[in-house]
């Protein structure tokens, strides 16, 4: 069973069985452990998985952390647990002792059902007191997954989980902003988007209508862009069958961008990607671009330095790359999982460009 797999269905389990959960001890056996061994390790080995780590705080001994993650006989992640029905936020000062006398870089602060990760991307050795990715494993979605698996024992890599970490934080934070600001706009960003449609000086009167009419315009433009998405599904549906043959596509870019739409799909998997590639080249220079028929990952923003090619417009997925003789070779996905199976070709796709 892969990971994927593994985490849907402890996500089924605690939905079903949650209710009859009674004890934080309970938790830990039907929620917490299982979550561990779906990252690959062993709970029952004390070489990679240790109950009650040891935490000394100064003068206070004997201290203990629920879990600890073993590397190398070193801590790598500690883990806080309660009672499912427990909320996290009473709880995250204590995480935070124990992360700071310990050389663990992540810690888990959990009621097996959200789980909140945390690191020290704002002072060194100092867990940030937000973390830097929360789930709900009753409502996982695949961007959440990909994230997570990056803590699994066989793909575990600090450096790309701390550069995932930094952006994830930033990201998520400003889509807290922007939610809110769709429901309720602020008078500055009222007054932001007022002042470029209306000449004459914002008064109060004026601000309390502009507010009704920014909700109700950015009200609008989703809409508006869930329509156009939904002509542009459509649209790949009925033309699939009218694609020309492969052999005679290139890697340069159409000039029309007109009807782009780029889904959270291929934002995925382009963080999947850029996440196994950067480990052969900087990571600043990975970018990509949208078109009408595919989503490319691109070194230097440059179309001539093409790593792959991701087709998501239609009920089949690819993964496509350019061989030596400038034809394209066409892979299958089953999920965006798959795209790990390739990080040979894609590595090996960055060793022209360094």
């Amino acid at each position: 069973m892969d990971f994927k797999d593994s985490i849907k269905q402890l996500s089924e389990r605690v939905e079903k069985l949650k209710e009859n959960i009674q004890t934080e001890e309970a938790t830990k056996n039907a929620f917490i452990m299982p979550f561990i061994s779906s990252l690959g390790y062993d709970v029952f080995n004390p070489l990679e998985v240790v109950p009650e780590y040891t935490c000394d705080i100064g003068t206070k001994k004997g201290e203990k952390i629920d879990y600890a993650i073993l590397k190398d006989d070193e801590p790598i992640i500690l883990i806080e647990c309660k009672h499912w029905m427990q909320d996290l936020n009473l709880h995250d000062n204590q995480l935070l002792r124990y992360f700071h006398v310990s050389k663990a870089k992540f810690g888990i602060l959990t009621n097996g059902i959200i789980f909140k990760f945390y690191t020290d991307l704002e002072t060194p050795n100092k867990m940030d007191e937000k973390p830097f990715l929360e789930i709900n494993i009753s409502d996982l979605r695949e961007v959440q997954i990909e994230e997570i698996k990056k803590f699994h024992k066989s793909y575990f890599d600090i450096n790309n989980i701390i550069s995932s970490a930094s952006e994830l934080k930033y990201t998520s934070a400003l889509k807290t902003l922007i939610a809110s600001e769709f429901q309720s706009p602020s008078p500055e960003l009222v007054r932001l988007l007022s002042k470029q449609v209306y000449d004459g000086v914002i008064t109060t009167k004026l601000l309390d209508q502009f507010t009704g009419l920014v909700k109700k315009s950015l009200a609008y433009y989703v809409n508006d862009q869930i329509n156009d998405r939904l002509k542009s599904a459509l649209k790949t549906t009925q033309d699939t069958e009218e694609q020309p043959s492969i052999d005679d596509i290139s890697f340069q870019e159409p000039e029309k961008e007109d009807k782009i739409v780029t889904t959270e799909e291929e934002i995925e998997g382009y963080m999947i990607v850029k996440s196994i590639i950067r480990k052969n080249i900087e990571s600043s220079r990975i970018y990509h671009r949208d078109t009408q028929s595919y989503f490319s990952v691109l070194i230097d923003d440059n179309n001539r330095k093409p790593i792959c090619r991701l087709y998501f417009n239609s009920s089949k997925k690819y993964i496509a790359f350019l061989d030596e003789a400038k034809k394209e070779q066409k892979y299958e996905l089953s999920s965006l999982d798959d795209i790990y199976s390739y990080e040979e070709q894609l590595v090996n796709a960055t060793e022209r460009y360094k």
